[in-house]
C-alpha cells in the first residue's frame, strides 16, 4: 500500500520528536503511537506492534529501534537511516552543549532543582502513555476486555511485577509470552506452521587520548549490542563500566549524566554522549554515541524485511501479541521504578498528578510546555523549601 506521507514528512517528524520528546522510552513510544498511528494514520496498528516487538527482541535502546523500524516500513534502508539520524541528532547536540557547560562551571546544582520538578512531571506523562498503550495493545480496561484477553493480561501484570522487582527487562520473558500465546491461539485455529524467527580546550572539546577513544568505542559497542530494553536497562551496565571498572567518572558525575539524559528530549540512552564528552571531549561523545546506536540500527534493519514478511502469518501475529503484552507490562514496571525515585515528597506527587490531569483535560497543551512549567516549579520550590 502506498504511504500517505513522504519521507521528508517522516524525517521532519522524528527531528521534532528528537528535539521536543521528553519522558524517556516509555513516553517516546507512546508519542509515536499517538502521532503516527492514531492522529496521522501513517502506520497501522499491526505495523506499529511489529516494530515494537522487534525493537524489544533486539538489543539496544527501545525508542531509537522503533523509530528506525518505522522509517524502514515504507522507505527501506534509506528511510531507516534518515529517521535514525534525525531522531538522535537533536538530543546529541544538547548533551554536548551541556557537557561544555559542565566542564566550564563544574557542576549541575541548578539542574538538580530543575529535575525536582521535571522528574515528577515526566512520571505523569509516561504514566498516561502507558495507559494508552495498554488499552491499545492489550485491551480496554473493562470486564469484557479482560475476559476476552485474559492471558495477555496475565503476561502484562506478570512482566510488570518482575520488572518492578528486578529493575530490569528480561528478553526471555518477552519470548516466553510470545511463544505461549502463539501456542494458545493455535489450539483454536489451524495446525502450527514451521516458523523461522530472526532474533534478532577550556571546555575539553578536543581533550582526548587515542587509547581512551578505543576503550570508549569497545565499551559502548557492548552497551549497544548486549543490553536489552529501555534506557532503564542500560543505566546499571553503564554505571558498572564507567564508574567501577574504568573509573572514567565519579558517582556524582554519573548521577549528573543520568540527570542530563532525563531533562533533555529524545532517547534517554543519549546520556552516553554526555559521558563520552566528559571522558574525551567531542571525539569521545561522537564515538560513544556512534558505538551505542550503530548496533541497534543494524539489529533493526537487517531482520526487518524478514520480520515484516513472517509477521503476516496468523501464528506470528499471536506471537507478536504475546510479546507486546509483555513489553507494555515491562514499561508499566519501569514507570513504577522511576516514580519511586522521582516522587520523593508531597510537592513532587502533586506535580505528577497535575501533569497527568493537565494532559487529559487541556487538549492543546504540548509536553514541552508542560516540562518548562515543571522546571520553573522545581526551581521555585527548591528556593522556598
Amino acid at each position: 500500500m502506498k504511504p500517505t506521507y513522504t519521507i521528508s514528512h517522516l524525517v521532519m517528524y522524528f527531528l521534532k520528536l528528537g528535539a521536543t520528546g521528553f519522558g524517556g522510552p516509555v513516553a517516546l513510544v507512546g508519542y509515536m503511537h499517538r502521532d503516527l498511528v492514531e492522529k496521522n494514520k501513517w502506520f497501522t496498528e499491526e505495523e506499529y506492534k511489529e516494530g515494537l516487538a522487534l525493537a524489544q527482541l533486539a538489543p539496544g535502546p527501545l525508542a531509537a529501534q522503533l523509530s528506525i523500524y518505522l522509517g524502514f516500513v515504507h522507505y527501506g534502508v534509506l528511510g531507516a537511516t534518515l529517521v535514525g539520524i534525525a531522531f538522535i541528532i537533536p538530543s546529541f547536540i544538547m548533551v554536548v552543549l551541556l557537557g561544555i557547560a559542565y566542564k566550564l562551571y563544574g557542576g549541575l546544582s541548578w539542574m538538580q532543582a530543575v529535575f525536582y520538578g521535571v522528574g515528577a512531571a515526566v512520571i505523569g506523562i509516561i504514566a498516561l502513555s502507558v495507559y494508552k498503550l495498554t488499552t491499545k495493545t492489550v485491551s480496554k480496561i473493562n470486564l469484557q476486555g479482560i475476559q476476552k484477553n485474559w492471558l495477555l493480561w496475565i503476561f502484562y501484570i506478570g512482566v510488570a511485577i518482575v520488572t518492578f522487582i528486578t529493575k530490569n527487562e528480561n528478553i526471555w520473558l518477552f519470548l516466553a509470552c510470545g511463544f505461549i500465546y502463539m501456542f494458545y491461539k493455535s489450539t483454536t485455529q489451524t495446525s502450527l506452521l514451521n516458523i523461522n524467527l530472526f532474533i534478532l580546550a577550556g571546555t575539553g572539546f578536543w581533550n582526548f587520548e587515542w587509547d581512551n577513544l578505543g576503550k570508549i568505542a569497545l565499551f559502548f559497542t557492548k552497551a549497544g549490542a548486549f543490553v536489552f530494553g529501555s534506557g532503564l536497562a542500560i543505566v546499571p551496565f553503564l554505571h558498572s563500566g564507567v564508574v567501577t571498572e574504568n573509573n572514567w567518572l565519579t558517582e556524582h558525575q554519573f548521577v549528573d549524566a543520568v540527570a542530563v539524559a532525563m531533562i533533555t528530549p529524545g532517547p534517554v540512552v543519549i546520556t552516553v554522549g554526555f559521558i563520552g564528552y566528559l571522558v574525551a571531549g567531542f571525539p569521545g561523545a561522537s564515538v560513544a554515541a556512534l558505538a551505542t546506536f550503530l548496533p541497534c540500527y543494524l539489529f533493526t534493519v537487517i531482520p526487518a524485511p524478514y520480520f515484516k514478511k513472517i509477521a503476516k502469518n496468523e501464528k506470528i501475529k499471536a506471537f507478536v501479541d504475546g510479546i507486546t503484552a509483555g513489553v507494555v507490562g515491562a514499561l508499566l514496571g519501569a514507570v513504577i521504578v522511576i516514580a519511586l525515585k522521582s516522587i520523593t515528597d508531597i510537592p513532587t506527587a502533586i506535580i505528577a498528578v497535575a501533569a497527568t490531569l493537565s494532559l487529559i483535560y487541556i487538549k492543546k497543551l504540548q509536553e514541552p510546555y508542560l516540562i518548562l512549567i515543571a522546571a520553573i516549579a522545581g526551581l521555585v520550590l527548591k528556593l522556598v523549601l
